[in-house]
Formats: C-alpha cells, sequence, structure tokens
C-alpha cells in the first residue's frame, strides 16, 4: 500500500528498547566504601607524605564572588622565588605549582609567601637514603617523630578562612535637614574629580606666576 499525504502510518512497530537504556546507581554504597578503601590505600602507600598537596589562596572571579577567597591550582615562579625554593624542588616536598598564573597584588603575593614559609618549618624532610643526610634534610629525631597529616589535617593546619573586617569610624547621626544620600554623592564626586581639580589649580597657578 503506498503512503500518501500526511497521514498516521499503519502498524509501527518502533518501540526503543527502553529498559536496555535505564541506568541506577543501587551501587552507590558499594563505590562509596571503595573510594574509602582507594584513599586509605594510597595514605598507607604515600606515608608517612602528606596524601594532598599545598595550595595557594587566590581570590574567586568575578565581581559577585570576588570578596572570597578560596585555595588555588598552585603557586606562581614569583611566589615561590620570594619564598626561596626551587621550582623544580617543590612538587617533590608537597607544593603544588601552576606556571601559568600571575600575580596580580602585593597582597596575594605576600600571603601565599608567608604560606609558603610557614610550610617550609613545618616540613620534615626524610633523606633520600638511609644514613646519607644532604643539605636540608631532617634530623634522625625529627624522621621518628614525624605523623603523617591527611587532607583533612593539612587544610586544618593551613586553613583558608573567610573572615569579613569592618572597619570602625564615627557615623554622624543625620537629622531631618540634612540627607546623607546627598553626602554620599558629593563624597563620591570629589573623589572623582581629585585629579581633575589639581591639574587645574596648578594651572591657575602657573599662569600667575607668568603675569608676575
Amino acid at each position: 500500500m503506498a503512503i500518501k499525504h500526511n497521514n498516521q502510518v499503519q502498524k509501527n512497530h518502533f518501540h526503543k528498547d527502553w529498559q536496555r537504556r535505564v541506568r541506577v546507581h543501587f551501587d552507590q554504597p558499594g563505590r562509596k566504601k571503595a573510594r574509602r578503601n582507594a584513599r586509605v590505600a594510597k595514605a598507607a602507600k604515600l606515608a608517612p607524605r602528606p596524601v594532598d598537596r599545598l595550595r595557594p589562596v587566590v581570590r574567586c572571579p568575578s565581581i559577585k564572588y570576588n570578596r572570597r577567597v578560596r585555595p588555588g591550582r598552585g603557586f606562581t615562579l614569583a611566589e615561590l622565588k620570594e619564598a626561596g625554593i626551587p621550582r623544580k624542588l617543590a612538587p617533590t616536598i608537597g607544593i603544588s605549582v601552576d606556571p601559568r598564573r600571575q600575580n596580580l597584588s602585593e597582597e596575594s603575593l605576600k600571603a601565599n609567601v608567608a604560606r609558603l614559609q610557614e610550610y617550609r618549618k613545618r616540613l620534615i624532610l626524610f633523606p633520600r637514603r638511609n644514613g646519607k643526610v644532604t643539605k636540608g634534610d631532617a634530623s634522625a629525631e625529627d624522621v621518628k617523630a614525624a605523623k603523617q597529616t591527611n587532607v583533612a589535617n593539612l587544610a586544618t593546619a593551613f586553613a583558608i578562612k573567610n573572615t569579613v573586617v569592618f572597619e570602625e569610624g564615627a557615623l554622624k547621626n543625620y537629622t531631618a535637614t540634612e540627607n546623607a544620600y546627598r553626602a554620599l554623592r558629593d563624597a563620591r564626586s570629589e573623589a572623582r574629580l581629585v585629579g581633575v581639580r589639581e591639574k587645574r589649580a596648578k594651572a591657575k597657578a602657573d599662569e600667575g606666576e607668568k603675569k608676575k
């Protein structure tokens, strides 16, 4: 029978095999246990080294979230140089490095340099070979007293906290005749026009000297 016009196809057996495409997550408890066992095995394999690496303090992107700080991908080469840590040594002692990141402010550079220096003070560096202690290696007493630091302890020891700092100052009580909005707008305008007014005053002073 020929198909004509826009009619329904008769006896269409085109049902998808949906039973074959159903995905369930009944293995969630088992996978959770497997991931936990994998973390324990990794910690035992790396012992007494820390499981995670030291991360820098960075600002969140965008205007909406840049008031917050979070752990970054890695330290910049400038931060490592300022802290006195060679760039090739850093990954071997548990410090993450990101050569692409750049320091855009002096505050972030100083904060991360202080973070690196604090980590270096608390670091216990084992000798590569038993009985052969090189420059920078820890003493035998420190090696015996060393304990492994897991991810949670490393995050606690070098925690990155978001603290809100309020600048205290005298607050003016505005009366009904005074306008707080007007005062804010005037202060904003004065701050914007500082350079223009200084340039104008300088030009006026130069003209006065020329007339003399």
